[in-house]
């Protein structure tokens, strides 16, 4: 993750009741310049505005995962043919895949 904290003393800094007057000017003023600015109230901080951080495309992340995943046997099949469960009583239930399900 990249820190856009930057030194207070370097940072621009506007008093609250400024920041409410011009909020969407300096909005789009730290997003365009990507230097952050200090929100004050009474001279101590209050808040900052730091500019977004750079996010990959939308479109990039179809194939992101090409490459890194290898797949053993068969995906689309049953698991298992028969199925064999035990009971609390442990009485043995046998089960058979409905012939539909296994052939597709």
């Amino acid at each position: 993750m990249i820190s856009h904290h930057v030194s207070v003393l370097s940072m621009e800094s506007i008093p609250v009741s400024k920041f409410k007057a011009t909020c969407l000017a300096v909005l789009q003023r730290v997003k365009r310049t990507g230097r952050p600015v200090l929100i004050t109230r009474f001279g101590q901080p209050v808040a900052e505005v730091i500019p977004p951080q750079r996010r990959a495309s939308r479109s990039n992340w179809l194939g992101a995962m090409a490459g890194r995943v290898e797949i053993f046997g068969d995906v689309v099949g049953p698991a298992v043919d028969d199925l064999t469960l035990v009971t609390a009583d442990d009485s043995l239930i046998e089960a058979k895949l409905c012939p539909v399900l296994a052939n597709r």
